[in-house]
């Protein structure tokens, strides 16, 4: 007798919460699921990991830009064997995604042309890797070239002169226009190398679960992880901004990082000029990172929001002050995989070495892209995209067409431009135009959609999931394995002893006291020696990471952020659990074992 697969509810048999109804209309056709051949055959997964949030309309823009491109690069640019892209849609807000597998019958014909457009990325890294770094900065000056200004009474006299014929208005349209365009080609580029990355080392990984059958996935990320890498310099930079202050004898003028303004005056009366041009140098390009993921339009970035690096200095300085070290332990993380190394590969028989050499370097050699291109997009890029959507938003405001620049991220992306035509029509033609009239209220009823859609978190999966889920991405990245989809599937029920289970992201073994974080503005709550317990960490959370003494989080695998970052700080993590921010409580005693990936609440 065949047994029923247990399910996830469908889309259409969750309800909608009170005050959403019509939430479908805010978002564009195709990311609805009532218009999605086939979607309710597939299993679909929350990216609760990358969109934590409710989208707003016009934040789509970035999961619609980054799973697309995705896409393309599997299935378009490297012709992967066994995987296309990634088929996303949105529902009750949240972004939900199903792996796109390659019909078995075409795998093999890929084969060769992947093997000739992967090489080609492989055998030139460096010189490709130097001319995308060249590419992405030429984007992100384009776009901060980009401005946006209020409209002029009559266009200036030596435009009637030159007969330039337009009235300004032109400016509006096509720098709009083209900063969607910049974004776009920005996250095309942040797909040209990352799988190639993921591939490098899967290739390396499968190598060695052949070759060391029974080794733990942690001790093959450890042996390609670089303790060097650029998404870390942020943080970096404030740990030796850090020191400085505290050699220059100039702690006591950080007592009130909440004043940015009057910080930086004290710190200029305590004779610290050395430092300020230290700390405005570290500002280009490092301080375009911000405490969230980038991906929305409330998301605050150090630029512009300082009192967020100089809290983060003024712990820094007082653990300096108390004699502790808060540098990142790299001598000893480069010890230990040198060590690693050296262990597996003297198992090796002579002949076998020279292909575990060379798996392993061009893993170690693709691998820091994974996390470095971070930096370049999400952060810097996405940072200018939403500095400069605040800029046209602040020209409605002066008009009326809204009251605050965040009522823009209610409007779509192509209402937005309809918006701005609305506007330069009224004043061309010297009448009122219609958005003061329509947008207030329309605003303030989509914020009312969005406010009840985000009192609901989603659903971890919908549909019925396969027998054994074995796309390499999902696993690797997102945590989402068969095991763990049947713990979510089993909720209560999934553990004799009451443990919550997920992956063994990062090796050790701690017991603590537990703080919930369930957003970037909380991390000042986060306590010396509490263990963080989130539904995902960014990787601007690095700050955190030398007071706390381990992470779980809800979503998350061996490649994701809060795996690696705990890796590089030396912290067991557990990743993935499905439901640990939800059901551990902050203050809470639990142990946490990042050797076999289990979580236990020791006493409330």
């Amino acid at each position: 007798m065949t047994q029923t697969m247990k399910s996830f509810p469908k889309p259409s048999e969750i309800d909608v919460p009170a005050g959403a109804e019509g939430w479908e209309e805010l978002y564009p056709y195709h990311l609805a699921f009532d218009n999605a051949p086939g979607a309710d055959d597939k299993f679909w997964f929350c990216d609760s990991q990358h969109w934590p949030t409710v989208f707003k309309p016009f934040e789509t823009i970035g999961g619609e830009f980054a799973v697309k491109c995705l896409g393309q690069y599997n299935t378009r640019h490297l012709l992967i064997p066994p995987a296309n892209g990634i088929e996303f849609k949105i529902h009750l807000g949240y972004l939900y995604m199903s792996p796109v597998a390659v019909p078995e019958n075409e795998i093999a014909a890929r084969v060769p042309e992947f093997e000739r457009r992967a090489g080609h990325y492989f055998q030139n890294w460096d010189s490709l890797l130097e001319a995308w770094h060249s590419k992405v900065r030429a984007t992100i000056d384009e776009m901060e070239q980009l401005e946006f200004h209020p409209l002029p009474d009559a266009v200036p006299f030596d435009d009637i002169v030159s007969g330039k014929a337009m009235d300004g208005s032109q400016v509006l349209m096509e720098n709009y226009d083209r900063l969607i365009a910049l974004l776009y080609r920005n996250w095309q580029y942040h797909f040209e190398f990352l799988n190639l990355g993921y591939l490098a080392y899967l290739d390396f990984f499968g190598f060695c679960k052949e070759a060391f059958p029974g080794i733990p996935d942690q001790a093959i990320a450890k042996m390609v992880q670089g303790v060097d890498m650029e998404l870390f310099r942020p943080d970096d930079e404030l740990k030796k901004l850090a020191v400085k202050a505290v050699e220059m004898k100039i702690q006591k003028a950080f007592e009130h990082p909440e004043d940015v303004a009057g910080t930086l005056q004290a710190v200029r009366e305590a004779g610290g000029e050395e430092w300020l041009a230290a700390y405005v140098a570290a500002q280009d390009p490092w301080f375009n990172f911000t405490v969230g993921n980038g991906f929305y339009g409330h998301d605050k970035y150090w630029k512009e929001h300082q009192e967020i690096p100089l809290g983060y200095l003024k712990d820094y300085i007082r653990r300096v002050d108390e004699g502790q070290d808060i540098m990142r332990p790299v001598e000893e993380l480069t010890a230990e995989k040198d060590r690693i190394i050296g262990e597996y590969r003297d198992l090796l028989a002579d002949d076998v070495r020279a292909q575990f050499d060379a798996k392993r370097g061009l893993a170690a050699t693709a691998y820091p892209y994974v996390e470095n291109h971070n930096f370049y997009i999400e952060h810097w890029t996405m940072g200018v995209f939403w500095r400069k959507i605040r800029e046209l938003a602040r020209v409605f405001v002066d008009t009326g067409f809204w009251a605050d620049p965040a009522d823009l991220l209610y409007l779509n992306r192509n209402e937005v431009r309809d918006a701005i035509f609305d506007l330069v029509t009224g004043w061309a033609v010297g009448a009122e135009p219609a958005g003061p009239h329509y947008w207030p209220a329309e605003i303030e009823r989509r914020r009312g959609i969005i406010d009840a859609l985000a009192t609901r978190r989603p659903q971890p999966a919908l549909n019925t999931p396969p027998a054994q889920i074995t796309e390499p991405f999902t696993m690797m990245l997102y945590g989402i394995t068969t095991e763990q989809v049947q713990q979510w599937l089993a909720g209560d029920e999934g553990s004799d002893d009451g443990a919550i289970t997920g992956m063994a992201a990062s090796p050790g073994a701690v017991e603590g006291v537990a703080r919930v974080i369930t957003s970037a503005d909380q991390l000042g709550e986060v306590q010396e020696g509490e263990i963080l317990v989130a539904t995902i960490t960014a990787p601007s959370w690095g700050p955190i990471f030398g007071k706390i003494k381990a992470t779980v989080t809800d979503i998350g695998g061996m490649m994701s952020h809060a795996a690696i970052v705990c890796r590089e700080y030396g912290l067991p993590a557990v990743t993935g659990t499905g439901s640990a921010s939800t059901t551990i409580r902050t203050g809470q005693r639990i142990r946490v074992d990042g050797n076999t990936g289990r979580v236990t609440i020791l006493a409330s």
